[in-house]
């Protein structure tokens, strides 16, 4: 298919279904918290406005939770069909990390969404909001336990390899593997950075269309606020990340930086802004660069030097075009991110945070940044560990299974056809909920007419309640 190997196409499968699902545990994440937060602040305020803001992210957080759900499943199936060696040689470490993430986060959320979704008028106000607050902790928990299993490919420790297989004789050394703090709170941040940018846009939106109120303030002042303080902490988790990934996965960061070769001692190392890395020609052609900037960022040392991409043997280099380029999005889009946060905080000094043109529609195109941002950063660190599906112990092309190139690509395309299909009206209908904005009362149910049946609260209560056999 298009000149690919079977190899190739099952990895731009993997690919293509990751990066659908990440979209939405990423902003379960962040809504979770969001609501936690909101429903606490009417607990102890009685500020309507808090209520009404709670159950209306609370329907926009079911739609996106169930499609993670089932977004999540197709990877799980994955893992066995395209690669069934990867499964064989290391399922005793990511196996049991999936199924703690089952048994602690996943039931967690499942046995307190039903409360928090349908509850608001069943229990007290108190065992809602733990309810609330206990899905919000299983959406970290989850976070973790994911983390751990993808750290440990990236980092591996903790574990022997005996008759060709990996057996784990540390597990506390497998989950907290080197790179593991370092990529928690990095993935952490970034979802409460996208549902901040997701969450404001949808406000700008509402005051650019002149739906000036209470509640759309609100979320647009907490929105910006998030943004403001979580930004610039997340550049710093970021430095440290990449420090860590210095020590650990050199060549990984000498493809973020299109850095092949180093100079005489002492010469630093530049900071290549904009060039394209040529794999063939070992060399990043037009290059736009700051001298010594790469040494200051990365060895913290104007002097500093890091291995260069010729250093290591061709097959064992991850794909620098790729990888060069991905990364600069996503620092590109965090750089923007900075500027909105300091635009609102400027703008709140002034007293105008609602108001001007350019910085709502600023506001609003920033919507989708952070997802987008998490895309490029997983590509990144994904397609940077190449050739390695466990970095230094499988190389990715002993792992997937022996299927043919026109098997995988004719699954690709179902999964191409199939995903734009199922999660396209999905997101639409999200993005319609998000369109319509918080309404004051969001939690009460309209008036009947005298006589007419209740309006059922679900689908299935539509039924009758008894049947008559004749």
């Amino acid at each position: 298919m298009f000149g690919l190997t079977a190899l190739e196409l099952a990895r731009i499968q993997f690919g293509f279904t990751v990066s659908f699902h990440i979209v939405f545990p990423a902003i379960t994440i962040g809504l979770a918290s969001y609501l936690a937060v909101l429903e606490g602040l009417w607990l102890w305020k009685k500020d309507v406005v808090y209520r009404d803001l709670y159950h209306f992210w609370s329907k926009i957080f079911a739609v996106n939770f169930a499609m993670g759900v089932v977004s999540g499943l197709v990877m799980a199936y994955q893992f066995g069909t395209n690669w069934s060696y990867f499964s064989a040689f290391a399922g005793s470490v990511t196996g049991p990390l999936l199924a703690y993430e089952v048994l602690t986060a996943f039931f967690l959320e499942a046995g307190f969404l039903g409360v928090m979704l349908f509850g608001w008028k069943r229990v007290g106000p108190g065992l809602h909001f733990v309810s609330t607050i206990m899905v919000a902790l299983g959406t970290l928990i989850s976070a973790t336990w994911i983390l751990a299993s993808n750290s440990w490919m990236q980092t591996p420790q903790g574990h022997e390899i005996v008759d060709g297989v990996v057996v784990p004789v540390d597990w506390l050394a497998v989950i907290f593997n080197p790179s593991f703090p370092y990529r928690l709170v990095h993935m952490t941040v970034a979802a409460f950075l996208a549902t901040a940018l997701f969450v404001g846009a949808s406000a700008a939106w509402q005051l650019r269309r002149g739906h000036d109120n209470p509640r759309v303030r609100t979320m647009f002042s907490m929105a910006m606020g998030m943004l403001m303080f979580v930004a610039p902490l997340q550049v710093a988790v970021g430095d440290l990340h990449g420090l860590n990934t210095l020590e650990h996965q050199p060549a990984k960061v000498a493809a973020m930086e299109g850095h092949w070769r180093n100079g005489p001692p002492g010469e630093g190392v530049p900071l290549v802004l904009f060039g394209w890395p040529d794999m063939q020609a070992e060399q990043t052609l037009y290059r736009v660069e700051i001298p010594r900037l790469g040494s200051l960022i990365l060895t913290h040392s104007l002097d500093g030097q890091y291995p260069g991409l010729a250093e290591f043997a061709p097959e064992d280099r991850p794909n620098a075009t790729i990888v060069f380029w991905s990364f600069r999005v996503m620092v590109g889009l965090g750089l923007l991110m900075l500027l909105l946060g300091a635009w609102a905080a400027w703008r709140r000094w002034r007293g105008r945070l609602y108001e001007g043109g350019a910085f709502l529609r600023f506001a609003t195109w920033m919507g989708p940044a952070g997802v987008l941002a998490i895309l490029a950063g997983w590509f990144t660190t994904e397609i940077g560990r190449q050739p390695w599906v466990v970095y230094g112990v499988m190389r990715t092309a002993d792992a997937v299974s022996h299927h043919s190139a026109q098997v995988m690509g004719t699954t690709l395309a179902v999964f191409v056809v199939m995903y734009f299909a199922v999660f396209g009206i999905g997101l639409s209908y999200m993005l319609k909920l998000v369109a319509k904005g918080p309404q004051p009362g969001e939690d009460e149910n309209p008036p009947q007419d005298p006589g007419q049946a209740p309006r059922p609260a679900r689908p299935l209560s539509a039924g009758p309640d008894h049947v008559d056999p004749t």
